[in-house]
């Protein structure tokens, strides 16, 4: 048990199947064992979770990676400044979508179980019918425009041929309401994090055309966001924290723990949604409706290729989609400033000591393993990758200015 004088930390979260490290760290006792008490506050809507840690609700947060850059561009209605000293896994999100798109998208090109490449020949060849028919644009939802959901349909969409802000209309719907928006006929289709599309697919609402391991490997989606202050004037309490939910990662890698973890979330309190529909993300055997299932190791990876590490390379491609997305303009300094949001420095200081090994780099080339491959770390070596974009691009960050300029000349042929 915590002692009476134990640290409190609050933290809020999203019913989302990968809040699933702050859950553990506090079900299975890891912040206890760091003799912290962690008390965890579900939220609707990530907006809640930004504007309650600018008052001060929260000391830190399970939070889109994107938002934390956002807040240091001055993006955020009220100003707060938040850090990310670790991330919350890899992977996690898929894009869903109604059973007449998915039919629509079916009769003009075979979709191939999750490959980004075909589904986005499928889908451009549907908007385009739908053009020449004189029908109204399709309706895709995303979580929050600041959120890697945003920033991977509108990749996909632009790698695809298809200009998200002319050739279909994106708007915001909060996870939990996804699936209704869905069956309602409101959107035509959404990306959003698990377990939202098992929900959809597993209703028989819609199905999953592709994911977010397929659109771009190992790649970032959250983030424990902390409030900047908190940072500073309690760092044992900070690092403690991140110890516990890194431990709690481990953890939730583990496949015989895969079972309770599942029945953990499916609690009211949590995710609220059965066992049965969170556990597919947690295993990788992902059910994606009409009768198709798959398996996708990478769908959702909590700990395996460094997965807790907040690479300031995440950070800077993050800020290189809000340019795109014409959020903010380039400017070399918020470039740089956006890449220090992302504090690799407090993760090593935390988990120093500990048997875990630790990145040696703060940046890497995003895209370029095709294979996992071994690479030093701090007292050893760890693996990374695959981590591909599906379009084969690459992201290397010491040529930042380059990739936005390339991006800005619109969608791929």
């Amino acid at each position: 048990m915590t002692h009476k004088d134990s640290p409190t930390v609050i933290a809020g979260f999203l019913p989302l199947v990968d809040a699933a490290l702050l859950i553990a760290t506090r079900e299975k006792g890891f912040a206890e064992t760091e003799g912290l008490e962690l008390k965890l506050v579900r939220e609707t809507s990530w907006a809640n979770i930004r504007d309650r840690m600018a008052v001060g609700h929260f000391q830190c947060a399970h939070i889109l990676a994107p938002m934390p850059i956002a807040a240091m561009l001055g993006l955020s209605p009220m100003p707060v400044d938040i850090i990310a000293p670790m991330a919350l896994g890899l992977g996690g999100n898929a894009i869903t979508v109604s059973n007449a798109l998915y039919d629509a998208m079916n009769a003009v090109g075979e979709l191939t179980e999750l490959e980004a490449r075909q589904a986005g020949l499928a889908i451009g060849r549907v908007i385009e019918a739908r053009r020449r028919n004189g029908h109204g644009k399709l309706v895709l939802a995303v979580v929050h425009s600041h959120s890697a959901h945003n920033y991977d349909l509108r990749y996909w969409l632009y790698a695809s041929g298809i200009d998200p802000d002319r050739d279909v209309e994106i708007v915001i719907v909060p996870p939990p309401f996804m699936p209704d928006a869905l069956a309602n006929g409101r959107i035509d289709g959404f990306c959003v994090g698990e377990p939202w599309n098992s929900v959809a697919a597993q209703a028989a609402q819609g199905a999953i055309i592709t994911s977010k391991s397929s659109i771009w490997r190992s790649s970032p989606e959250k983030v424990l966001g902390v409030e900047a202050s908190f940072a500073q004037t309690r760092p044992d309490v900070l690092d403690a924290l991140i110890r516990s939910v890194c431990k709690a990662a481990a953890w939730c890698a583990d496949a015989a723990n895969c079972s309770e973890l599942a029945d953990i979330m499916s609690r009211p309190d949590y995710l609220d949604v059965a066992g049965e529909v969170i556990l597919p993300a947690l295993t990788g055997t992902v059910v994606l409706g009409r009768n198709r299932t798959i398996s996708d190791p990478d769908f959702f990876m909590p700990f395996a290729r460094a997965a807790t590490f907040p690479w300031k390379s995440h950070a800077a491609w993050f800020y290189s989609q809000m340019v795109r997305a014409h959020q903010t303009v380039w400017n070399p300094d918020d470039a740089m400033n956006a890449a220090h949001v992302y504090r690799p420095d407090i993760y090593r200081r935390a988990l120093a000591g500990l048997d875990i090994f630790l990145p040696s780099a703060d940046w890497k080339v995003e895209g370029a393993l095709s294979q996992t491959r071994q690479v030093s770390a701090v007292d050893g070596s760890l693996q990374l990758g695959p981590d591909g974009f599906f379009d084969g691009r690459i992201f290397d960050p010491e040529m930042l200015e380059a990739y936005v300029k390339e991006q800005a000349a619109g969608p791929s042929s």
